[in-house]
């Protein structure tokens, strides 16, 4: 398999696992390449300690911060290519805003951390336009974590990206979200996979309800990834992940 580059987006909804997905995903690719996790749920800190690093500090000081972004948005009259950023490689990565390793780097766009901060529109203008400058080698991939929902669409965060995964869990509001995620990708032309997870007996229903063609794996629960959730640990090795990442480098070699 002639393996090249790909910006995954990792989407879902809220408590689906996306983010225990995500960090498995980017584990997995840096056995086969160089990985940047982009971190912009901004109400989630644990993404970092689910790879066993230590929480970054947030890329939008930066730039002067949330205040100073809102004041090149109001410049910019909220334009989705607002050109924040000059063009950058993964070596270019400003020292002091990443944390991890030569073949696994994470970094975070936007958290909320106080009271009365505002909404996440700053952070997700300032994520799409990071996905648009950041230039990729073979062999490089970037996975972005997303805030729970679609608001990310709305933003243009998945512009830049190749292609998006929708994680499921076994309910309703869940299969819901995935049919109109799929909609939103096709009316961009981004490709989407599904990949069912927190699966036990009494939800493998759940692939009746899916168009099968874009399920790219299955991960049963496991207590032990449960735990490592639970307890802010780096996570176990997931049998199942390898294969989901074949899969999706397959197609990003097409």
């Amino acid at each position: 398999m002639k393996v090249k580059r790909m910006k995954l987006v990792v989407c879902g909804k809220g408590g689906s696992g996306k983010s225990t997905v995500a960090a498995l995903i980017a584990r997995e690719l840096a056995r086969r390449g160089r990985v940047l996790v982009v971190d912009t749920d901004e109400s989630n800190f644990g993404l970092y300690q689910h790879l066993g690093f230590e929480q970054p500090k947030d890329f939008m000081l930066y730039l002067g911060g949330k205040a100073k972004l809102k004041e090149i948005l109001f410049r910019t009259k909220g334009r989705p290519e607002a050109d924040i950023l000059e063009e950058f490689t993964l070596n270019d990565l400003p020292e002091g805003f990443f944390v991890g390793d030569e073949h696994l780097k994470l970094v975070a766009i936007g958290k909320i951390h106080e009271f009365g901060e505002g909404c996440a529109c700053p952070m997700n203008v300032l994520a799409a336009e990071f996905l648009r400058k950041l230039r990729l080698r073979d062999r490089e991939f970037v996975v972005v974590d997303t805030d729970a929902g679609i608001e990310h669409f709305g933003r243009g965060v998945e512009a830049s990206c190749d292609a998006v995964l929708v994680v499921i869990d076994p309910s309703y509001e869940s299969v819901m979200l995935s049919k109109k995620i799929a909609g939103i990708c096709e009316s961009v032309d981004k490709e989407v996979f599904f990949l069912l997870n927190k699966i036990d007996e009494d939800s493998k229903e759940l692939l009746e309800l899916m168009d099968g063609s874009k399920v790219v794996g299955v991960l049963p629960f496991k207590r032990e990834l449960f735990r490592a959730c639970l307890r802010g640990e780096p996570l176990p090795e997931i049998e199942e992940i390898p294969s989901v990442v074949d899969t999706l480098l397959k197609w990003s070699s097409k």
